[in-house]
């Protein structure tokens, strides 16, 4: 972990792939990432996505606020990137729902869709836990999962996350009030 000058930056590593906060020279990998995307595959991946209003200012001002957001504790977006060539995987993203005697926050992972059935995901959030356990001190990580999300709930299975409970009409989107799958993992496990 490493601050400087008021950012925050994390980088870790796997085999394959560096895990950090996005940078304001990833413009066009990011950006390039996003426009290769495949058609929508199912309800939960927004495939092709229209990011013409994303300008390379627009993308600054995205770095700059996910750099607040680290330095106030109230998120860690982690952009995921592949070793071999520094390509855009997508990213992982840790919440802090609350501190002080909990240390408990919330992980949300994407995986562009041209790069899924390659292990990626299953290695960027076993990693992510490993920054969120012993570089953010969180001791208990939750995902929210939709309950018809079975690609999202067999990720969080395959690295170690238990079911605990179906939070019913726990958010809102799609026009209702949704139910969701809860997953956990802590930090002593």
């Amino acid at each position: 972990m490493k601050l400087t000058e008021g950012t925050f930056e994390i980088v870790s590593e796997t085999e394959r792939l560096i895990i950090r906060p996005l940078q304001k020279a990833d413009y066009e990998n990011w950006l390039n990432e996003f426009e290769n995307r495949y058609p929508s595959q199912y309800r939960y991946d927004k495939g092709k996505i229209d990011k013409s209003e994303c300008t390379q200012e627009w993308f600054h001002n995205l770095v700059e606020k996910q750099q607040k957001l680290a330095l106030t504790d109230t998120a860690h977006v982690f952009g995921v990137f592949r070793k071999e060539d520094g390509r855009h995987l997508d990213m992982v993203d840790f919440s802090t729902l609350a501190r002080d005697d909990f240390q408990w926050g919330r992980i949300g992972y994407t995986i562009h869709n041209q790069y899924w059935r390659k292990g990626y995901g299953k290695e960027a959030v076993e990693e992510a836990f490993n920054v969120a356990f012993n570089h953010l001190k969180f001791h208990r990580i939750e995902a929210h999962i939709n309950v018809d999300n079975s690609a999202s709930f067999i990720l969080a299975e395959s690295v170690g996350m238990k079911y605990e409970c179906t939070r019913k009409e726990f958010i809102f989107e799609f026009g209702e009030w949704t139910d969701n799958l809860i997953y956990y993992k802590n930090s002593i496990e």
